[in-house]
C-alpha cells in the first residue's frame, strides 16, 4: 500500500517562493505519474504539475514558467518549486500518485497561502 507524506506550504507575500515536497513509500518501486493537485475555496480541483514515470512533466497552464516539478534521482520523492506565487495560486495542494494499474492515491494535502 502506497502512503504520501507531503511536507512545505505555507504562507508568502505575492512574487514571492515556496517549495513542496511528497514523499511516497511503500508499494512498487516506480509509478506511472506522480505530482500535485489544488483546490482552492469554492473551486473544484485541478491539476497543477505532474511528473509521469518515464520523466515526462506537464504543468497547468496558469501556472508554466513559474513553477516546476522535479523528481529525485532514486527514490520517489517529487518537489514542486513555486516562483512568482501570486494571490490566485492561494489553495490547498495535494499530493497526486498514479500506479501502473490505473490506482489513483492522494496525499493529505498542504495550505498554500500567497497574500499581502
Amino acid at each position: 500500500q502506497v502512503q504520501l507524506t507531503e511536507s512545505g506550504g505555507g504562507w508568502v507575500q505575492p512574487g514571492g517562493s515556496l517549495g513542496l515536497s511528497c514523499v511516497a513509500s511503500g508499494g512498487a518501486l516506480s509509478f506511472k505519474a506522480m505530482g500535485w493537485h489544488r483546490q482552492a475555496p469554492g473551486k473544484a480541483r485541478e491539476e497543477v504539475a505532474i511528473r509521469t514515470g518515464l520523466g515526462i512533466t506537464r504543468y497547468a497552464d496558469s501556472v508554466k514558467g513559474r513553477f516546476t516539478i522535479s523528481k529525485d534521482a532514486v527514490r520517489r520523492v517529487v518537489h514542486l518549486q513555486m516562483d512568482s506565487l501570486e494571490p490566485e495560486d492561494t489553495a490547498v495542494y495535494y499530493c497526486y500518485y498514479k500506479d501502473w494499474d490505473e490506482t489513483i492515491r492522494w496525499g493529505q494535502g498542504t495550505q498554500v497561502t500567497v497574500s499581502a
